[in-house]
């Protein structure tokens, strides 16, 4: 395949930032995206121009790093995926694919494709954990009897990769898909209800304090999000910090 990419580049996250459109040639419908991302850069090196700047770690769908906003669509066409797991075989010769970063006040653009995405990381240590009793005596997990039906929501909800697709496609740039997966992982567990009303409060407290939006129940977070987190947590999260309010 023959295609045209219209790329954002950024020189830092001060730089205003344009797009740059490039040519890429002979590209096999087997490869990744990400595949043809470092055949670009290849070419790019060979002219002595600069590489296009973007995130990846693991390249099997299991960071959420190599985030991606590809003709509009958080991850690209695909779903259920994320970056690295989409395959050029979704596109079709002679196409223009237009590759952005995540658009979010909160997602800072540190370099062309690049976010900073430490605003979740605050919000995970506002409250996404749990207290465990490690002097010696510590209880067994399997001596807590939990119900399958829990247990597997449960981790469901802590399935999320953290990747930010929620808030990229949502038009309030809103992480409550993200927060409330994380307070649901472990509202769903008896371990967590020790610090439940705390966790809730705190996780949702930063998530103001970061800049993201307000949910607009439109949905969209959930049609992208790569491991296909349920809206219900949003729910959960908001019966939990009702009850932490009424403390």
């Amino acid at each position: 395949m023959n295609l045209t990419l219209k790329i954002w580049r950024q020189k830092n996250a001060s730089d205003k930032g344009r797009m740059v459109e490039y040519k890429v040639t002979d590209i096999s419908e087997h490869m990744s995206f990400l595949e043809m991302m470092d055949i670009l850069n290849e070419s790019l090196v060979a002219k002595g121009e600069e590489p296009v700047a973007f995130d990846h770690d693991c390249r099997e769908g299991i960071c959420g790093m190599c985030s991606l906003f590809i003709n509009g669509e958080a991850h690209g066409p695909d779903r259920g995926i994320t970056t690295c797991q989409l395959h050029m075989r979704m596109f079709n010769d002679g196409d223009t694919i237009t590759i952005e970063p995540w658009r979010a006040t909160a997602f800072p653009v540190i370099k062309d494709l690049i976010v900073d995405r430490t605003a979740f990381e605050r919000i995970q240590q506002a409250g996404g954990y749990i207290s465990v009793n490690t002097s010696g005596n510590t209880q067994d997990a399997n001596a807590l009897p939990i119900p399958k039906y829990d247990a597997d929501r449960s981790m469901d909800a802590a399935s999320c990769i953290g990747c930010g697709a929620c808030v990229a496609t949502c038009k309030n740039s809103s992480a409550m898909l993200f927060v409330s997966a994380k307070v649901s992982q472990f509202a769903l567990l008896p371990q967590g209800r020790v610090e439940a009303a705390d966790r809730v409060m705190n996780m949702v407290h930063q998530m103001d304090l970061e800049g993201f939006g307000n949910c607009t129940n439109t949905g969209a977070c959930e049609v992208e999000c790569p491991k296909g987190i349920s809206l219900e947590n949003i729910a959960r999260m908001n019966r939990e910090y009702l009850k932490a309010s009424c403390r």
